[in-house]
């Protein structure tokens, strides 16, 4: 990027065989779900990340619902999860009548703390969400021992994830039901896009009818039924043909995405190594459990009321970095169907200090040394 042109927060990616597999696609003549294409991408995720069955979705947000619909939550029923997340977490569940419990944060890694939600648990607990935020693994041993424990059943929101492990397994393939995100932010992009992946055989029927407006269109189709009906609630949640054949493209580049991604993460961690040794920031943690995917990269400014002139700094020379989340307990909806258990000190804390730098594939390490001597004076302007 030249200096005129500024560094945008993130450039989708193509790997220049998109085209020719949505050609092949509208060639092929089918165009609508559960192609060709749908099940190669459904085939590369369980292959690659361990799953028992990988459905294609429309989005993150259709997976999570999928996976409210099948824990079977409603009225009654609490879900506990970081209030640190995108609103999808928690209206899957509020959808089905669930209540959900914000619970808080390492402060480490931004994940669900396991000592917070053991404290949150009681008799209306019906699942736990990991959230595995910027594609850092949560102790999912730790959350896996307090849901067995406990008779709640464990989600993986992986949203940001694909590609990433703890303990050596892929994230999305430790929990019952997992779910995953294909929208542009993401590293494997469709434009909009998801995955609900099913680690327990339970799970694997319904889900397919869940998916298929409640019918079992599936069975149908692999020629176990001789017509298929209406069979349970559902609805329309699987993504067109020419979604998948963009997928697949993506997928079958996704080594390199990866390597590619992980040497721009760690070209920042240099970089603003000497920033964190003055004090001036704090940079991501990873635990040594954990292999991360290079989601995003962001840093922690010493105080809450520098965000703010900092991302105004950033934006004044061509920088877009950017904040996140709002925590969504603090939000109007998260206040109408939601509660807090324990102290939100490290979520409060962090959301409020937290900047996102640009990363995308195409970055070069000019645009990076750039961000980052724009971070620093942004910094030193704002003590």
């Amino acid at each position: 990027m030249s200096e005129r042109e500024g560094v945008p927060f993130n450039v989708p990616y193509a790997t220049g065989s998109e085209l020719a597999n949505i050609e092949e696609a509208v060639r092929g003549r089918h165009t609508s779900s559960d192609g060709p294409f749908s099940r190669r991408c459904e085939r590369w995720l369980e292959a690659r990340l361990g799953c028992q069955r990988a459905l294609l979705v429309h989005s993150c947000t259709a997976a999570l619902e999928m996976c409210a619909l099948l824990l079977e939550v409603g009225e009654g029923d609490e879900v506990i999860l970081p209030s640190y997340t995108f609103v999808s977490t928690a209206n899957a569940f509020v959808l089905r009548g669930a209540t959900p419990v914000f619970v808080d944060i390492d402060p480490d890694t931004l994940n669900l703390s396991p000592a917070a939600v053991e404290a949150a648990i009681n008799d209306a607990t019906k699942a736990i969400v990991a959230v595995h935020y910027a594609g850092v693994a949560c102790d999912m041993m730790a959350l896996d021992r307090i849901a067995c424990g406990t008779g709640a059943v464990l989600v993986e929101d992986a949203a940001q994830a694909v590609g990433a492990t703890y303990e050596g397994r892929p994230l999305g393939g430790w929990a019952p039901l997992a779910a995953l995100s294909f929208h542009e932010t993401k590293n494997l992009i469709s434009g909009e896009g998801g995955a609900l992946l099913i680690n327990q055989e339970s799970y694997v029927e319904r889900a397919e009818i869940l998916r298929d407006k409640g019918t079992d269109r599936s069975s149908f189709l692999r020629g176990e039924r001789a017509r298929y009906q209406w069979m349970d609630l559902g609805s329309s949640y699987g993504p067109s043909e020419i979604v998948a054949a963009f997928l697949a493209a993506q997928l079958d580049s996704e080594r390199a995405i990866l390597e590619n991604r992980l040497a721009l993460w760690q070209t920042y961690h240099q970089l603003l190594e000497p920033l964190e040794v003055a004090g001036l920031l704090r940079r991501p943690v990873v635990p040594s459990n954990c292999q991360h995917n290079a989601h995003l990269y962001y840093v922690l400014v010493p105080q809450a009321e520098q965000r703010g002139r900092v991302l105004e700094s950033l934006r004044d020379e061509g920088i877009d970095g950017i904040f996140h989340y709002v925590p969504l307990h603090s939000a109007p909806a998260g206040r109408r169907y939601g509660r807090v258990h324990g102290s939100m000190k490290v979520t409060d804390d962090a959301s409020a200090r937290l900047v996102r730098l640009p990363l995308w594939m195409q970055m070069t390490t000019d645009d990076q040394e750039r961000v980052v001597s724009a971070l620093a004076r942004a910094l030193e302007l704002s003590p």
